[in-house]
């Protein structure tokens, strides 16, 4: 669980600018913040049942933009080739170490 939930927040930072706000509020507020399906019902005034189907709804939608747009799969080999060029640069290369901390910043 802690698994897809990790995952859905990266492809939420990533495809947000393509939600409704809506679908931003109810995603923010169930994933970041944490929220209940109720608290967000009870805020939103809508049913539990509406908010559990916009907020499915949008994880699929996520999904799609996922496998048609694959930020966040390249956003993971990116990071996955950092961390090796990390381990290879030698303590006293500061000018590789600078940019590969650079690298890290632009994600």
């Amino acid at each position: 669980m802690l698994e897809k939930t990790n995952r859905i927040n990266y492809l939420y930072d990533f495809y947000q600018a393509l939600l409704t706000p809506k679908q931003r509020d109810y995603m923010e507020m169930y994933f970041v913040e944490d929220y209940s399906l109720g608290e967000i019902s009870d805020l939103s005034l809508v049913s539990r049942q509406a908010v559990y189907d916009n907020i499915k709804r949008t994880e699929k939608m996520l999904e799609t933009y996922e496998n048609k747009l694959h930020l966040y799969e390249k956003f993971m080999q990116r990071a996955t080739l950092i961390e090796k060029l990390e381990k290879l640069v030698p303590d006293n290369e500061s000018n590789l170490l600078n940019m590969i901390n650079q690298l890290k910043e632009l994600d």
